[in-house]
């Protein structure tokens, strides 16, 4: 069995509940409410910026050139391909680039971000793979499951988020770091295993916190102090 199948196994219930989360069935249903998804969209943007940083530490930590070049595509991918969509869904929220880049993080993004660059930090290139992980494939996954959904391609205001994450471009960002992750793992005691399960496990877990803040509205439990 490769690592990403003994993965896949040990995440299903926690992927299977993203498809019922109330922001989640919101986009493949069409009824989001707008001041939702623009939360999203602006947390998420910032959220790539440091999701983005993890493929640099990976390529720096890459001891082949096939492996630097991989993260090195997967860095471009992300900073083009993806984060395009969150600068047009701007524009329609009359959001400029600068005001996006300049969200303050939430509670929640912050957390999940700090514990991917830390894990990545922590260990080797397996470490960066597997904190990449769960992003990556869980979108897809999201994404190829609502594009079932009835009429939810051709929404017109979230079908253009599904479209991207159901796409073969980021089917394909996906499966590289599937490919990755099998091709490093190969040979690799059950402890490290284990270690790189449990990565996979806890940004799983904070991907679905991810939904969470975005359902609610969510930046830090209390207001942030203003400068007199």
């Amino acid at each position: 069995m490769l690592f990403s199948e003994r993965l896949r196994k040990k995440v299903d219930p926690i992927w299977s509940s993203y498809l019922k989360h109330p922001f989640v069935m919101g986009i493949g249903e069409g009824n989001l409410e707008r001041k939702k998804f623009e939360h999203y969209m602006k947390q998420d943007y910032i959220y790539l910026i440091e999701y983005s940083r993890l493929f640099a530490i990976g390529s720096a930590k890459a001891q082949d050139l096939k492996t630097m070049t991989m993260f090195a595509n997967l860095l471009h991918g992300t900073l083009n391909f993806e984060m395009d969509l969150h600068r047009e869904y701007a524009k329609k929220f009359n959001i400029t680039t600068e005001e996006l880049e300049n969200t303050e993080a939430s509670a929640t993004m912050t957390a999940y971000t700090s514990y991917m660059l830390n894990q990545a930090q922590l260990g080797g290139v397996e470490n960066v793979v597997a904190a990449v992980l769960s992003c990556a494939w869980s979108y897809n996954f999201i994404g190829k499951e609502l594009a079932t959904w009835p009429g939810a391609l051709e929404h017109e205001f979230y079908g253009d988020w599904i479209k991207t994450y159901s796409s073969h471009e980021f089917t394909k960002i996906a499966e590289d770091c599937i490919a990755l992750l099998n091709e490093i793992t190969e040979g690799k005691p059950e402890l490290e295993l284990k270690a790189l399960e449990e990565i996979v496990i806890k940004t799983s877990y904070f991907e679905y916190m991810f939904w969470d803040m975005a359902e609610h509205v969510d930046t830090w439990p209390i207001p942030t102090p203003t400068t007199v």
